[in-house]
């Protein structure tokens, strides 16, 4: 596919698009062979069974691959001086185009198979909900790729010149792999092996088996130390999993701001990922820091931005991570490059919250870890003690947890104005510090219950257009809230004000 052509020309996907439908589904199949053909045994011969099997995947793959190609047959693409348009199916031809001037995200990803041949995903997308936002190109070559992002990002740069540097702002530093195993993905990934196990055992038919040969391992153990090593075990197989799953997403990772104000995130050992961010779209950045990366010092960098696709795909993708996590000092670092800021706001010095904030998180914390408890109690009570020696334990873990966590949930809380940028910081199990720019406010919500109205304490939300869409300070002071949203968007909190202050005009 020749890379010179002019723009405004119609041009189809790579050809080889065949070739990588015929070889997935072919790995699809090899997969699933063993168990079929074993499957088919119980009614034919193993000859028999391995000619239906070879049979059935060339029928399976000759269909994938014709109907590859005639998707590759009937889909074309043009770059026009004001619109990106794609025509594709059929016998219902789908016209779909995006607008140039509304395209924010040109991403390019790449699986092994593709990287092998040359080939690259393009994503192009607008930002906004719903499919048609969004047109896919897969695959192309790596240079049209790179041609097609380069050509639909370019824009008149708005950030000012010499403020900061272009280039590498942070590249990978193989020691951060050390703050895998903390994450939540740990758990969550031993829980999936044990599964996997379980599920794989039952489609060949050996579940009974495998379920045998673990309790006869463990014929002579107490309960409670079998209960111990199947879950310790399950935590390695997690750990494991979280390094694995780490090196994959983030192996050769860099951030680079390009000339003319764009933030490209490079990324991938097996499947390469490359995202683009416009600094124009840029709205702030979010200091990210799960508890037990937290207690490692380390964060996450996520961007604030407007435009970033938030289709199911690009939520699964860390779409909007500038950082993976990192010491806190380089985090901080890398929001100052970012946000060319000498500073960084996400480390400016946060206004504490009345100690009201913390009776209110206390008795909720509380509430949440005794209620089991209690129900645990009463039905020991009424049928058997073994559920209120389990309702104690319970509440030796739980209650001094509850009281940790928010108390920890209470130092967490700040907010702070930092130069153009407001700042707020939440949370425990998952803190967040978000600096988000004074002007990308579009509007403030203001909530205060009975209880917070009792306590002298209130709620103020900033809404915006880019990231979540709304960045909270919770139960800060009432004047004080109500001061810092005014003071932080001068003009855009004061009508309210002045109408609560005389309620008769």
């Amino acid at each position: 596919m020749s890379t010179a052509a002019p723009a405004g020309d119609w041009r189809r996907l790579d050809p080889r698009t065949v070739l990588v439908s015929a070889l997935v589904v072919a790995g699809v199949v090899a997969g699933a062979a063993v168990p079929v053909t074993l499957g088919l045994t119980r009614w034919s011969s193993l000859p028999a069974a391995v000619l239906q099997m070879s049979a059935g995947a060339a029928l399976v793959i000759g269909a994938a691959a014709g109907v590859d190609r005639v998707r590759w047959h009937r889909t074309r693409y043009r770059v026009g001086e004001e619109r990106v348009d794609l025509h594709t199916g059929l016998l219902v031809v789908k016209r779909r185009s995006l607008a140039r001037e509304r395209i924010r995200t040109v991403d390019l990803t790449a699986h092994p198979l593709l990287r092998v041949l040359g080939l690259v995903t393009v994503r192009i997308g607008t930002g906004e909900q719903g499919g048609d936002s969004t047109l896919e190109l897969d695959p192309v070559t790596r240079a049209e790729g790179e041609r097609l992002r380069r050509l639909l990002l370019e824009r008149a740069s708005t950030v000012p010149p010499g403020v900061h540097r272009e280039g590498e702002l942070a590249v990978l530093d193989p020691r951060w792999i050390r703050y895998a195993p903390v994450s939540f993905v740990a758990p969550m990934l031993g829980g999936a092996a044990a599964g996997a196990v379980l599920q794989i055992s039952d489609w060949v038919g050996a579940q009974g088996e495998v379920i045998a040969w673990v309790a006869d391992r463990f014929r002579d153990t107490p309960l409670l130390w079998t209960i111990v090593t199947l879950v310790l075990a399950a935590l390695i197989a997690g750990v494991v999993g979280a390094f694995g799953l780490w090196t994959e997403m983030w192996w050769n990772y860099r951030l680079e701001r390009e000339p003319g104000g764009t933030l490209r995130v490079r990324r991938g050992l097996f499947t390469s990922r490359s995202i683009s961010v416009e600094e124009a779209r840029l709205r702030g950045v979010d200091l990210v820091e799960p508890l037990g990366v937290r207690l490692l010092g380390a964060a996450r960098l996520d961007a604030i931005t407007t435009g970033l696709a938030k289709d199911h795909e690009a939520r699964d993708a860390d779409h909007n991570t500038l950082l993976p996590v990192a010491p806190r000092e380089r985090a901080d670092s890398v929001a100052a490059d970012v946000l060319r800021e000498t500073a960084t706001p996400t480390a400016a010095p946060l206004v504490r919250h009345p100690p009201a904030a913390r009776g209110r998180r206390l008795r909720r914390s509380l509430a949440a870890s005794v209620g089991p408890v209690l129900v645990l109690a009463v039905l020991g009570t009424l049928f058997t003690p073994v559920l209120l020696w389990i309702a104690l334990g319970c509440a030796v873990v739980s209650v001094p947890l509850a009281v940790a966590l928010a108390l920890d949930a209470y130092r967490g809380l700040g907010h702070a104005l930092s130069g153009r940028y407001l700042v707020t910081r939440s949370g425990t199990v998952r803190r967040s510090t978000a600096a988000l720019e004074r002007a990308g406010v579009i509007g403030w919500t203001v909530r205060q219950s009975v209880f917070q109205r009792r306590a002298g304490l209130l709620t103020v939300t900033a809404t915006t257009a880019a990231g979540g869409g709304a960045y909270t300070v919770y139960d800060a002071d009432a004047a004080e809230g109500l001061t810092f949203a005014a003071e932080a968007v001068p003009g855009l909190l004061e009508p309210f004000l002045e109408r609560t202050a005389h309620p008769g005009r």
